[in-house]
């Protein structure tokens, strides 16, 4: 670290050179003592502070006094200023932003760098060790993983399992488990008679298909009830989202580039947006929802909202696609942990909740 800022700073001359020939303990015998005084709560509060504008504004986001936030940018910039012959920040008056110098600008990148790697490392070897385990799951498979905790919750809070439950939206899924963001993750999945590649070095356990439905707001005059072929989407108006499930869909209804083949009357980041639009009246049109979705917010609603209807959808498009709701873990990972580790304990309890779950069956839409 002390290198590259001292190379990054222009006419600085570091006091000492650092040969390729130097042995690794020499190099970490040079470490100039101004570096090895900072801490990583010390850059914490610089990144706090690059990201905020001022120490008030960090203090406030830290949970400290205006005096601690400021005493650690003072020691900070006294032993830069030792180091490299240039502080970090620098005051521009009252009520303005610090302004960050180069030496601190790019002192504030190694330590976004330097937390976010041991961060990472740490909670890496608490995972390995069993120590946490970290479970996404979609606003909808949030119940798969409450009746499988209740089957491991008290053995985890006995080894003291630091066990964490995060929001992932749909069109995230992938993202997150690739990235091994999380350790398991419950979610629904578009599914076709091809499969998925995707899914090849994954373990699933399936816990329920099924079809999606159309919600919509158009009279019976427009749209009857009757089932509605895919084939026929193009010929209604559409909210659509940009990515997720309903996109999975219409991109294997209609290929990537359906949005150039349907009729869009509004873009939307969030299926609650939709259905507020629907019933707001404010855009006449149809959604593609899951079937639970529809059956939920099919009705006359508020007495001042539009009233909505759930048509059943005719696939009559190739490849024929169905919803798959379960959950989704890397299946070297299982092998990698022993059988007691916390991710095959609850891999296990998700397996066992599966065999019992009975999924809903279909209702009929409401008139």
């Amino acid at each position: 670290m002390w290198g590259q800022v001292c190379q990054a700073t222009p006419g600085v001359v570091p006091s000492l050179s650092v040969s390729s020939k130097t042995s690794a303990v020499d190099r970490l015998l040079d470490c100039p003592p101004g570096l090895l005084d900072t801490t990583f709560d010390q850059l914490r509060t610089l990144l706090v502070v690059h990201e905020t504008g001022s120490a008030l504004r960090a203090a406030r986001v830290l949970g400290r006094e205006q005096s601690s936030v400021q005493k650690q940018l003072d020691t900070l910039n006294r032993n830069y200023q030792a180091m490299c012959g240039e502080v970090l920040t620098l005051r521009q008056g009252r009520g303005k932003d610090f302004l960050f110098t180069p030496t601190g600008e790019e002192a504030v990148q190694l330590a976004h760098v330097a937390v976010a790697q041991w961060t990472d490392a740490v909670n890496w070897s608490r995972r390995r060790l069993g120590r946490m385990l970290t479970v996404g799951t979609t606003e909808f498979t949030l119940p798969i993983i409450s009746r499988s905790w209740e089957r491991v919750s008290e053995e985890f809070r006995q080894q003291q399992v630091e066990f964490k439950v995060v929001h992932v939206r749909t069109k995230d899924l992938w993202s997150r488990l690739e990235t091994r963001q999380v350790d398991l993750i419950c979610g629904s999945i578009v599914c076709t008679a091809d499969g998925d590649h995707r899914l090849r070095d994954y373990d699933v356990i399936e816990f329920a298909r099924g079809a999606p439905i159309l919600l919509t707001n158009l009279p019976l005059t427009d749209l009857p009830d009757d089932p509605v072929p895919t084939s026929r989407l193009a010929d209604v108006p559409l909210v659509v989202p940009p990515a997720g499930l309903v996109a999975d869909f219409l991109a294997c209804w209609y290929g990537p580039n359906f949005r150039d083949r349907l009729d869009v009357v509004a873009d939307i980041d969030d299926i609650h947006y939709g259905l507020s639009l629907l019933r707001s009246g404010f855009v006449r049109g149809c959604m593609v929802v899951t079937e639970s979705i529809g059956r939920r917010m099919a009705g006359p609603g508020e007495p001042d909202e539009v009233p909505l209807r759930s048509l059943r959808l005719h696939d009559d498009l190739e490849p024929k696609a169905e919803i798959m709701a379960g959950a989704f873990v890397h299946r070297a990972d299982l092998q990698r942990y022993a059988v007691g580790h916390p991710l095959n304990r609850l891999w296990n309890a998700v397996r066992d909740d599966s065999r019992r779950f009975t999924p809903r069956k279909p209702a009929t839409p409401p008139p």
